[in-house]
């Protein structure tokens, strides 16, 4: 079997393709964190929400789909306790927990999993699995945020769904077109499938 057409061992992630390591798994974890709080400047107000628009959540779901549910879950985790410690890398350089979008966060760190766990499945291998596996992650996202908006901003349930999840849509869905490209391209580029 030449390496152009090897295969990739079921449950591997892209992640997985680099050498194994205590140090490998710890950087990963560590450069998912700080692209998520990079992605998270990359934040546009949205008239009437008290949710902008953030690169935030994409990363979240690409970190998650690249390194595995652990590992993922892992960078989330430590994305969402620097914040919460101070560090001002949750949307627009806010940090702490106080925040009406901090649900989102939340949701993010179970998204992580959620999608990391079907990309070990080969979710990540085609466009068509990559969609369903963002659109799940998206929906884990919103099942935590939309009523955690609803509970911190005194909304009611339409109301923050209306603030929180409508304005949305039309930005997940190219989200989730740039990830369904992505992500089966970068295995296409190894050589495996």
């Amino acid at each position: 079997m030449s390496t152009a057409t090897a295969t990739v061992r079921p449950g591997e992630v892209l992640a997985d393709l680099l050498p194994a390591s205590r140090a490998r798994d710890i950087a990963l974890v560590l450069g998912g964190a700080v692209l998520t709080g990079l992605a998270a400047q990359l934040s546009v107000p949205v008239p009437g929400s008290p949710v902008p628009v953030t690169g935030q959540t994409f990363a979240a779901l690409l970190v998650g789909t690249a390194l595995g549910a652990r590992r993922g879950f892992l960078s989330l985790a430590l994305y969402t306790l620097a914040g919460v410690a101070g560090l001002p890398w949750f949307a627009g350089g806010g940090s702490g927990a106080g925040a009406v979008s901090f649900g989102y966060v939340l949701g993010m760190l179970l998204a992580s999993a959620a999608v990391g766990a079907l990309a070990r499945r080969g979710a990540d291998r085609s466009p068509l699995r990559m969609a369903g596996a963002m659109v799940l992650g998206e929906a884990v996202i919103y099942a935590v945020g939309v009523p955690y908006l609803a509970l911190a901003a005194h909304l009611s349930f339409s109301q923050a769904v209306a603030a929180g999840l409508t304005p949305f849509l039309i930005g997940d869905a190219l989200k989730a077109a740039l990830a369904m490209g992505a992500l089966p391209a970068a295995w296409k580029l190894t050589g495996r499938r």
